[in-house]
């Protein structure tokens, strides 16, 4: 099908995004991406009166260091993401993450910003930026302000943003590392063969198919200290109508023993406040099922 008509304004700064979006009201949808609204526009789901392009805002493609974060532009594309040094270094699973987003040519159009405000609970984002703790910077005819991943998504589909808001940036805390250092465990004992400190992550994602949406995800950030769990932030994909924390398992992994036994028990608390759907991929009690495994894993993972 082809869309209905619509007006199409392509701004060059953040500010003109900005009053853009008030003079043209509640119809004007914003295009990041695209990868998500395009079909949505094809199929006339939508009929936006107007559409503001932000790809002509350079500003909001820039990866940055912001002291101890690393502050990612709304409009920096997937493929770039997932191959700076800078998020390599510090947020290493928002990296790994969105490697397995969709296929090459969606992660070379599509935009962490446009995933994250699209707010989809099966997209791969969500639960990274909830298990990292991620800052939501959005700027409208007020100003600016910055909104806690925890309090970004709101329901289904929906966010914090409101109709004259437009998402500008995202930043991480500088903690995650993909290889923590290593602390040779004591001879004769019964936890894992080698042990970490530091910060470690892992993403673990299950799908039908490559390239599809997950039936359930999970992104695990984990602190350990002397063979000891200091820390633990476990973000949830598919779980419910928005990204989950699975806070049950973090509070049973803090002081617990780097042992497989101990992770996995752990583990068995992450369906607590969760409401997983049913649909043709999966019905609820088996997402439910792959969460406990997928939860133990990347957890494990994160520990090395």
């Amino acid at each position: 099908m082809i869309p209905a008509p619509f007006d199409y304004v392509r701004p060059g700064s953040v500010d003109e995004a900005v009053r853009a979006l008030s003079e043209a009201g509640e119809d004007a949808k914003i295009l990041a991406g695209g990868q998500s609204l395009i079909p949505v526009l094809r199929l006339r789901l939508a009929a936006p009166s107007t559409l503001i392009d932000l790809g002509g805002i350079p500003e909001l493609r820039r990866i940055r260091d912001d002291g101890d974060r690393v502050a990612i532009g709304a409009m920096a594309p997937h493929h770039e993401v997932m191959r700076d040094d800078l998020v390599n270094e510090h947020v290493a699973l928002l990296a790994q993450a969105t490697a397995t987003v969709a296929d090459n040519q969606v992660r070379h159009r599509g935009t962490l910003g446009g995933a994250l405000a699209h707010a989809d609970p099966a997209g791969d984002l969500g639960g990274v930026a909830l298990a990292l703790e991620a800052e939501f910077v959005i700027t409208g005819p007020g100003g600016q302000r910055t909104v806690s991943a925890d309090d970004f998504f709101v329901d289904y589909f929906t966010t914090a943003l409101g109709e004259d808001e437009i998402l500008t940036e995202v930043r991480f805390p500088k903690r995650a590392s993909r290889n923590p250092a290593r602390v040779p465990a004591r001879p004769g004992s019964s936890d894992m063969s080698s042990r970490h400190t530091g910060w470690g992550s892992h993403y673990e994602k299950f799908n039908r198919t490559a390239q599809s949406w997950s039936m359930v995800a999970i992104a695990a950030a984990v602190r350990t200290e002397g063979g000891t769990i200091a820390e633990a932030r476990v973000g949830l994909s598919n779980m419910g109508a928005t990204p989950l924390r699975a806070r049950g398992v973090e509070e049973a992994l803090v002081g617990r023993p780097v042992t497989a036994e101990a992770v996995r028990a752990a583990a068995e608390r992450v369906t607590e406040g969760t409401a997983a759907p049913s649909d043709a991929d999966a019905a609820s009690d088996y997402r439910e099922h792959l969460a406990r495994v997928l939860t133990g894993r990347a957890v494990l993972a994160a520990v090395g």
